[in-house]
């Protein structure tokens, strides 16, 4: 898949129950899914003639299952912005990771770390949906674990990445941009000991993970979107973040802010969805859990000069072999509105 599943349960025993666990919450998203999206600056939309367009595709992406979206143009003297409850909390998955690897870059400025330093890859850290590091045992350059963080989700890179950045110092950065509604977890292998069943803050090990996706425990699932172990934000928080860390807001040097746009525009997502030969810069998220869905894309790409910043997010609960047919057409919607956003700006 273009997002890598985070997680992936086999017992169905515990996709029922998590189906059961979570019904009331995404019914109600995906019931308002079809509210008609919201488009500001009326003037941009006269001036290009791309208003009505931009609309038009943002409510075929909100025909989604609960779905989510933001897109804003930061024209110089006309910028607008279309969006369909950006407000909404989801589950966003692995687009948390773009916080992992600005606070750790925020680290090498300090000269706390360095993107030269070995790190460590075995089992004290291996992680699931790990498509670089799963098998590997050794040393590697910290700018590999952060490149194969981004271009390949790695979670094993993830955890690495987060253990020398500090989850509290990624906490912190969050909280300084203004974040409210985004939640990352103490690390991937936690979090799929949370949603496994372990009590808060428990490692099962990586010898625990793999029984707990082999044979998980009946009864004892948690929901993948919670107020304790999660990946978790808003369109409009995953825009705000964009925008500013893309300007350098929270970097003290032109070179930290390079090499964070150099690794974000590494993310596998943004050639299936961006107008072709546009500089883009994201991360995507997914997750198959119990029966729980999600995919998630938010970055920015520059069209001509101006930047267009975006987050496209839904959840949903269903059978994963429903999973496939949903994910085209969330690449499709996603991709259209992008289009029409750049004939939009010019």
């Amino acid at each position: 898949m273009l997002f890598p599943a985070l997680l992936r349960p086999k017992s169905p025993v515990q996709e029922d129950r998590a189906h059961d666990s979570q019904s009331s919450h995404t019914g109600k998203l995906a019931a308002s899914a079809l509210a008609a999206p919201a488009i500001v600056s009326r003037a941009a939309a006269q001036r290009q003639g791309g208003g009505a367009r931009v609309q038009a595709a943002v409510a075929r992406f909100a025909a989604l299952p609960a779905a989510s979206c933001m897109v804003a143009a930061d024209h110089l003297t006309a910028p607008w912005q279309a969006s369909h409850l950006p407000a909404a909390r989801l589950f966003i998955g692995s687009a948390v990771k773009t916080f992992i690897l600005a606070q750790y870059l925020r680290e090498v400025e300090a000269g706390r770390l360095t993107e030269d330093q070995q790190m460590k890859i075995d089992d004290a850290v291996r992680s699931l949906s790990s498509p670089v590091f799963l098998n590997l045992t050794g040393t590697t350059p910290a700018r590999s674990v952060l490149e194969a963080m981004i271009a390949h989700s790695d979670n094993t890179a993830t955890d690495m990445a987060l253990a020398a950045a500090g989850v509290d110092k990624v906490r912190a950065l969050i909280a300084e941009a203004g974040l409210g509604a985004t939640q990352v977890p103490n690390s991937t292998r936690r979090l799929f000991s949370w949603l496994a069943g372990a009590p808060e803050g428990v490692d099962l090990g990586w010898e625990g993970v793999q029984r707990a996706v082999a044979a998980p425990p009946v009864g004892a699932t948690r929901p993948a979107l919670n107020d304790h172990q999660t990946m978790a934000s808003t369109a409009e928080d995953m825009v705000r973040w964009y925008r500013q860390a893309l300007r350098g807001v929270y970097f003290q040097k032109p070179e930290t802010l390079l090499e964070f746009k150099r690794i974000q525009a590494m993310a596998d997502a943004i050639v299936h969805v961006v107008p072709p030969d546009t500089i883009a810069y994201a991360k995507g998220g997914s997750i198959e859990w119990a029966g729980f869905h999600c995919f998630c894309l938010p970055g920015q790409m520059i069209v001509g000069k101006v930047p267009v910043t975006f987050c496209f997010t839904i959840n949903w609960t269903g059978p994963d072999d429903g999973v496939g047919a949903i994910f085209k057409s969330y690449v499709a919607a996603v991709a259209d509105v992008l289009k029409e956003a750049a004939q939009a700006v010019g």
